[in-house]
């Protein structure tokens, strides 16, 4: 029997028990905790006084690593996007919030752990790189200057949406050879820009990045969290201003459709935000022209009336887009795969809310990985991914 299914198996039992209270002397069960992954994560005191659990303790102990890849095999929708024997495999479970998983052309994946310095004793950033073939994590950069997304551009040098909280503000290249780093954006208009979040490239070298504010203390200057272009003789121009809260962007491989999500998972301002809020938690899709101008808005999936958003997406070689969708319920929350029309072809649960996807290259072009709370997962697809010729 799989370490999967041991642990499912366990869950299970844990779910059919009778309702529990936590006390100071006897753990929390499955059902109080937010994820699998909070579970390894909380301390089980020495002495527990109720019998009953002592040997799921140890179980959780022995298996909480490992559990937290599980999946229940039931709730995937494989399409023609998962294959059967599918499995989420964690590689790397120490981070503080992970984003921005990226994967240079040699291979090596890069992401960001998102640092809150309110809660974790004012750290600085990192930047962790993961090598597929010997296993290993080691940390790149730090401070990263406040590191969320990242990607690769044709020449195989790094560009990196630096946000606020203590953050530089801006989108820089570095060149992998010589570490060394020029900024590429860092104000709009004359004024700062509010939190550069996520970025696109398209294959002409000209970078998209969304700029957002979900956190930070400094002072907010722009009028609106727009959506920019940065073209390859380094002016910036503002591509869309009507999204609400753009988070994820991606570009479809034909380079005619730009997706931006939109993620505001708090509406209690959106009689300020007019027309804006109309669009909260939705993927809106724009007609890319060859001169990197969007235009011709519309919802590509929208979310309203559920609990359901999205965060950050990417696309395979036909045009699918795979999307980190966050839920309150847990068996929404997971990789979703659209068709380009709009149509959802398959899903992945992933025990706590994803954050970003990412494919593989070389011999891990069907491999994703996917960025969730402390976890960097990856698994397998039957598709190949898209990356920059």
């Amino acid at each position: 029997m799989s370490i999967c299914r041991v642990w499912n198996a366990l869950v299970r039992s844990l779910r059919s028990r009778a309702p529990y209270a936590p006390t100071a002397h006897a753990p929390p069960r499955r059902g109080d905790l937010n994820s699998l992954s909070d579970m390894a994560s909380r301390t089980i005191p020495r002495k527990v006084r109720v019998a009953r659990w002592s040997r799921t303790i140890y179980m959780v102990l022995s298996l909480s690593y490992a559990a937290s890849a599980c999946t229940d095999q039931s709730e995937i929708r494989r399409g023609d996007i998962f294959a059967p024997d599918v499995e989420l495999e964690a590689v790397f479970a120490r981070g503080f919030f992970l984003e921005g998983p990226a994967v240079a052309p040699d291979g090596l994946v890069y992401f960001s752990a998102i640092i809150f310095t309110e809660y974790s004793g004012k750290q600085a950033g990192h930047v962790w790189r993961f090598d597929p073939r010997s296993r290993k994590t080691e940390l790149f950069r730090s401070p990263s200057g406040m590191s969320n997304g990242i990607k690769f551009d044709s020449d195989g040098s790094m560009v990196m949406a630096l946000r606020a909280d203590f953050g530089r503000r801006c989108v820089i290249r570095t060149d992998m050879m010589s570490r060394k780093s020029v900024i590429l954006a860092g104000r709009f208009a004359g004024r700062a820009l509010n939190s550069p979040n996520d970025l696109a490239i398209d294959e002409r070298g000209r970078i998209y990045f969304t700029d957002p504010r979900y956190i930070g203390h400094e002072p907010v200057e722009q009028p609106i969290a727009g959506v920019y272009r940065i073209d390859r003789d380094g002016s910036v121009h503002l591509v869309a201003h009507d999204v609400g809260k753009p988070n994820g962007i991606v570009i479809s491989p034909d380079q005619g459709t730009l997706y931006v999500s939109n993620a505001d998972p708090d509406d209690s301002d959106a009689a300020s935000k007019g027309a804006a809020s109309l669009t909260r938690n939705t993927i809106l899709a724009y007609r890319l022209s060859s001169d990197g101008t969007a235009s011709d808005r519309r919802t590509f999936v929208g979310f309203s009336g559920t609990t359901m958003g999205v965060d950050r997406m990417t696309v395979d070689a036909d045009g699918n887009v795979y999307a980190a969708r966050f839920s309150t319920e847990s068996g929404t929350r997971g990789i979703a795969v659209f068709s380009p029309t709009g149509d959802e072809l398959a899903f992945f649960p992933i025990p706590q809310n994803p954050t970003n996807v990412t494919f593989g290259r070389g011999e891990e072009l069907r491999t994703l990985y996917v960025t969730s709370g402390k976890i960097l997962y990856r698994l397998r697809v039957l598709k190949p991914g898209y990356h920059l010729p």
